[in-house]
Order: C-alpha cells, then sequence, then structure tokens
C-alpha cells in the first residue's frame, strides 16, 4: 500500500512540475516504470510525464521511455488535428440535421501553457435516442470504429488521425438525483454559432457539469488525475464567469457541493501556483484530503471514505446497480423461458400438426373433422414404426 501511494505521489509530482514549470525533484529511481507507465495511461497524463523525464535517460528504462514519447508524439499530432476534425464532425451532424448537444467545450486545450500537455480527449455529444442510431450510422460510414460501449448510455468512437467521439443516449450517472439536475443542465444549452442543430452548454452549465461529474466518479473510484487538472484550468480561467454562489447552490441540489469543493481544492494544492489565489487561509483540518488524496490515487484500494455525501451517493449507486443486475437477471430468466416454451410449442406442433396441414396428408380428416385425433395417432404410430424399421 505505501508502495501504491508512493507511485501516485510520484506522479502527482512529475504533473505538477511540469503545469507549473518549478523544478520539483522526484526520486525516479526508485519507481516501477511499468507500473508508473500504466498508471500514467489510465490517468490520461502520460504525456505530460515524458516532459517530466527529459534529461533523465539513466533512470528509465528504453522500452518505457519509447511508450511515454509515443503518447507525447499522439498529444502533438492531435493538436494539430482536433480544431479540424471537431469542426469536421459538427459540420456533417448540422448537415444531416441530427441536433445534439456538446457537452464539454474544446477550448479547454488553450488553457494548458504547454499545448502538447493538453489531452487527446474525446467530444462528448448528447442526443436522443433516434439521433443517436442516425449519428453512430454517419460516423462509422465515415471510417470510425467503436471502442468502449457505456452499457446502455453510448458508446465511444474513434478514428485514426480524428478526434475521437463520445456519444451518450442516457447520461452516464444513475440516481434521481443525477437524473433530474443533469436534465437542467441539459435545457440551459445554446445554439453554437454558426450551427443550426447544434447546441453548446454555456460557461456556468460546462463547469457545473464537469464538477458534478468529477465528484460522481470519485466516489465509483473512476475519476482520473486529467480530470482534476483540468477542473482547476477551467476553474482558473472561469472563475470570473461563473457565479460561485449559483454554483455551490446547484452543487447542493446534486447533494455534492461538499465532495465537488474538496475535490477542487486537492486540485489548486497539486497544481495551482503562486498566482493562484483559490485559498483566503490554508484549510485547517487536512486529513479529509489525505482520505481523499489515498482513494483517488490508488483508485479505491485505499478507502477510509468519511465525508457523508460520498458514502450517501456511493450507496445510492450501488442499490441502482444492484436493480439493474436483477432487471437482467429477470430479463434472462424470461428470456429463457420464452426459449423453452417455444420449443415446446415447436415440439407439440411436430406431434399434433393443425388441421390445414392433416387434411392434405388424410382426406378424410376435411369430411369429418372430428376424426383429426383417430389420426393424429395413426400419423404418431406411422412415424413410429418408421423410426423403428
Amino acid at each position: 500500500m505505501n508502495q501504491l501511494m508512493f507511485e501516485g505521489r510520484s506522479l502527482v509530482g512529475i504533473v505538477s512540475s511540469i503545469i507549473r514549470q518549478d523544478d520539483r525533484r522526484v526520486a525516479l529511481t526508485r519507481l516501477d516504470w511499468e507500473r508508473m507507465y500504466r498508471l500514467s495511461d489510465y490517468h490520461k497524463v502520460a504525456n505530460i510525464v515524458y516532459l517530466g523525464l527529459l534529461g533523465y535517460r539513466e533512470a528509465v528504462p528504453d522500452k518505457w521511455r519509447d511508450r511515454f514519447f509515443k503518447r507525447y508524439q499522439e498529444s502533438l499530432l492531435f493538436g494539430e488535428t482536433y480544431e479540424e476534425s471537431f469542426k469536421e464532425v459538427l459540420t456533417w451532424l448540422d448537415m444531416r440535421e441530427i441536433s445534439c448537444t456538446v457537452l464539454t467545450s474544446e477550448t479547454v486545450r488553450s488553457f494548458y501553457k504547454i499545448p502538447e500537455t493538453a489531452e487527446n480527449s474525446s467530444v462528448q455529444i448528447f442526443l436522443d435516442e433516434e439521433k443517436y442510431y442516425l449519428a453512430k450510422g454517419y460516423l462509422i460510414d465515415l471510417g470510425y470504429e467503436v471502442t468502449h460501449t457505456y452499457k446502455g448510455m453510448g458508446e465511444r468512437l474513434s478514428q485514426v488521425s480524428k478526434i475521437p467521439i463520445t456519444i451518450y443516449r442516457k447520461l452516464p450517472f444513475r440516481t434521481s438525483k443525477y437524473d433530474k439536475n443533469m436534465v437542467r443542465i441539459l435545457e440551459s444549452a445554446q445554439i453554437k454559432e454558426p450551427y443550426k442543430n447544434i447546441w453548446m452548454l454555456p460557461v456556468e452549465s460546462e463547469f457545473l457539469y464537469r464538477m458534478a461529474g468529477a465528484a460522481y466518479r470519485y466516489v465509483t473510484d473512476e475519476l482520473t488525475l486529467r480530470e482534476v487538472l483540468e477542473l482547476m484550468l477551467c476553474h482558473r480561467s472561469w472563475k470570473d464567469q461563473v457565479s460561485q454562489e449559483e454554483l455551490w447552490k446547484r452543487l447542493e441540489e446534486f447533494r455534492v457541493d461538499q465532495i465537488a469543493e474538496k475535490i477542487l481544492d486537492m486540485a489548486y494544492m497539486w497544481f495551482g501556483d503562486k498566482t493562484d489565489h483559490h485559498f483566503e487561509t490554508q484549510p485547517e483540518d487536512m486529513t479529509v484530503y489525505d482520505v481523499l488524496e489515498e482513494r483517488l490515487l490508488t483508485r479505491g484500494i485505499l478507502n477510509h471514505e468519511k465525508d457523508d455525501q460520498a458514502l450517501k451517493l456511493q450507496s445510492l449507486i450501488e442499490k441502482e446497480i444492484e436493480k439493474e443486475r436483477k432487471k437482467e437477471s429477470s430479463e434472462l430468466k424470461r428470456e429463457k423461458m420464452g426459449d423453452y416454451l417455444e420449443g415446446v410449442k415447436r415440439k407439440l406442433k411436430w406431434v399434433f400438426p393443425d388441421y390445414h396441414y392433416m387434411s392434405s396428408l388424410y382426406p378424410a380428416v376435411e369430411k369429418i373433422p372430428l376424426l383429426l385425433p383417430v389420426f393424429w395417432i395413426s400419423r404418431g404410430i406411422r412415424l413410429f414404426l418408421r423410426s423403428r424399421k
């Protein structure tokens, strides 16, 4: 467990030194580079880590340094094409009158001081059920392939040298509170000029969407360092455009205002610099941040959660997942029962053919329908004797 935390904190240290552009030192020689690569790739910061390794050639085996370099190259190429490919997809959807809402703005890339440290992130698009399948079909026609499925909610599609697209027909949140408040966020979307069918969340709604999503993924142990970093970058850039009072009021309606605030605080502790004035005073109780850090960096392996909101939300999500499992199990049983009954029905039809079939074999049945059972028996005996021979 100590090794897990050491590697997690080392990863934070490397990333923060590049984002802050300071000379923070990390003990690279003590790291298991296979695990560090997998950890940084999971947290979507491998391209940033590569910059932190420059000048430390002896500390990193060639195999893993090359892997980090590959991620860095991908981010460079993506930075050159993402804007045009994003416009291409939106223009293409708009021309086909496929109405959709873009959930996360591409402008976040401009918040990075070093462009190649930005993520090769997918565009998140929400569509209704009918438009969802139209959009998916058109994307596949354009050469996109499904690379990940969010069961019952959506899919991620990718194509070489194009921006990845995540399409949702249902937003990936399970509780009734989230469903209700996410609908309100979607209702705030505005037409994105110059398009006629493309909607975009205003800054305050997008930041609310990001904050509420981060809190949700924290309690499901899916929150990444990249997401935490981008919360800080968005807050730093948008704080003057967003009513802080309204933001925390809306997050309170989600019942995640305390968790979200702690995640944002942690983001500034990790990645903020001296020019930021997020903290008027340093938080008195730092143990709550230790709990958050342990859970986030170990993906829930170390979990000493005490926050009431986090525990309540986690419990609600687990109940919804259990309901889904029971529903799936019930549907599977019904499907098996249906298949069994269909099989019985086919066998009965073979043993006891209908009147029209029997009258074509035995004309007497057509003249005297009451003889149908007699000829069923006669046919059965004849087939039995034939099988014996």
